[in-house]
């Protein structure tokens, strides 16, 4: 037998999955449940349980109702008071109970927090419906893992410099969109497409080629994008409105270049490996 769990297929028999504490749940091999299903439907119902404020009280009331079981308060434990606004809902884990219940752990942020809603689902196997068996509870997420520092390896100085100038021109194109100048840049073969605009060109902060290797190399550029304001000011506005400026954003690209006579052209271009710590 085997289940399925965000599109991945396990032997049922040795199918574990992570609990809210990051603990490996066994599931019993008499055991059949809905992950995936019952993991979205806890999902909306989180999106509508975490969000709330006195002034639209019935309305929050009137879109909890399909999650809850007959009877139940219609604030489902919230007195009508306070606000609080989440987002990013996103699946986190789930703990089987057995073939009808499972505890579904779902991800969300609120203000600067990262925190973690589980809540309990109990499944009908008959009618293949879902519904909300208990209070939920928030947790806190855990915090961000330590990263290890890590030595810097050889760079090739000689390769960053050849590269700097066609790297530059070539992400000018790959802001632009420009299919024809994306092409002078291409390696045989290989076709690319850019941004169409949606970015600008700033610059080509950093350039790391390590040491070693012949006509094809790897690459890591830095590069920093104009990004639009997405408005047109308006004329009542102030030029210190950072809403209605444009920014700039740093992005890191691993790039496979190769070299053609005396010119290097790009064969593919990726988001980079780790970058810090």
């Amino acid at each position: 037998m085997v289940i399925v769990v965000n599109g991945v297929r396990a032997p049922f028999e040795r199918f574990t999955q992570q609990n809210a504490t990051g603990g490996a749940t066994p599931v019993s091999p008499d055991t059949e449940f809905p992950v995936s299903r019952a993991t979205s439907f806890a999902s909306q119902f989180a999106a509508v349980y975490l969000n709330f404020e006195a002034v639209r009280s019935q309305e929050r009331a009137s879109r909890l109702a399909p999650y809850l079981p007959d009877g139940a308060e219609p604030q489902f434990g919230w007195d009508g008071l306070g606000r609080m606004a989440a987002g990013a809902v996103q699946p986190y884990g789930s703990e089987i109970i057995d073939r009808e219940n499972a505890v579904v752990t779902l991800a969300f942020q609120s203000g600067d927090r990262r925190q973690l809603l589980s809540v309990p689902v109990f499944y009908d196997t008959e009618t293949g419906r879902f519904v909300v068996s208990g209070r939920p509870g928030i947790l806190p997420a855990p915090t961000p893992a330590d990263l290890p520092a890590v030595a810097d390896g050889e760079r090739d100085d000689a390769a960053e410099t050849e590269l700097r100038t066609p790297l530059a021109d070539f992400f000018k194109a790959y802001a632009a969109g420009d299919t024809v100048s994306l092409q002078r840049y291409a390696a045989a073969g290989v076709t690319l497409e850019g941004f169409g605009g949606a970015f600008t060109f700033v610059n080509l902060k950093d350039l790391v080629v390590p040491s070693g290797g012949g006509a094809t190399r790897e690459a890591t550029a830095t590069v920093v994008w104009g990004v639009p304001s997405g408005a047109t000011p308006s004329a009542d506005s102030t030029a210190s409105d950072p809403g209605e400026m444009s920014g700039k954003l740093e992005q890191a690209y691993r790039l496979t270049v190769v070299k053609q006579g005396d010119k290097w052209f790009v064969k593919d271009i990726r988001g980079a490996k780790r970058s810090v710590g």
